[in-house]
């Protein structure tokens, strides 16, 4: 891989990375609503996800799926209903509060590595990044060396773009440290977050996760 190619793979890595999409929206409300330290396993979770995509792709899963577009569908149909459910459990988060013994309560948990992960596996915008990323950013000599070279640029540059949004969702929680005008902006969240899967309920093609 040369240089140059180093620095586009750079520059398209930060570029997906760090603009609005599912991930970055559910980063910036679980800063809001958990902190920035409660929303690392989030955005570690997405981080991972994504990298083991880029790993699934580069080893040919993404020509298998190209090659079956009912699997494309079947997708596209699962993501939108985890993202609606994501977005759903967003309206109803109150801010994180300190540990209570009556379930009644307690705040709810954040979004776990888990729910994280799985939401790049379910999300079309994150696959149509890989394929691209796969596509043009590999070479063929020593092919399995520039998958992991890529593999690991994008990770190193991934996770901190991505988890700005969870930074910036904890300052935000201090400007508006109002219950009533934290539920109102958990609910636009939850709107923007839906929002932001539109295109693949449309069918509209994208090119950003």
């Amino acid at each position: 891989m040369t240089p140059d190619l180093l620095l586009a793979l750079a520059g398209f890595a930060f570029v997906t990375s760090i603009t609005p999409g599912p991930s970055n929206m559910l980063l910036l409300a679980s800063g809001v609503n958990h902190g920035f330290v409660r929303s690392v396993p989030l955005a570690f979770g997405i981080n991972f996800g994504f990298l083991s995509m880029l790993v699934a792709v580069g080893l040919g899963l993404g020509q298998l799926l190209n090659s079956y577009p009912a699997a494309y569908q079947l997708m596209r149909i699962v993501s939108i209903g985890y993202v609606i459910w994501l977005a759903w459990k967003i309206a109803g988060s109150t801010p994180s509060a300190p540990a209570s013994d009556n379930p009644e309560t307690a705040a709810p948990q954040p979004i776990n590595f888990i729910q994280g992960a799985l939401l790049q596996w379910v999300n079309p915008k994150a696959w149509i990044v890989a394929m691209i990323v796969t596509v043009n950013y590999t070479v063929a000599t020593d092919y399995v060396i520039n998958l992991a070279l890529m593999i690991a640029i994008f990770g190193l540059i991934n996770l901190p773009s991505i988890s700005t949004w969870a930074l910036s969702g904890m300052f935000l929680k201090r400007i508006l440290n109002d219950p009533a005008k934290l539920r109102i902006i958990n609910i636009v969240f939850a709107l923007l977050l839906v929002a932001s899967i539109l295109p693949v309920a449309l069918d509209i093609p994208i090119g950003a996760p």
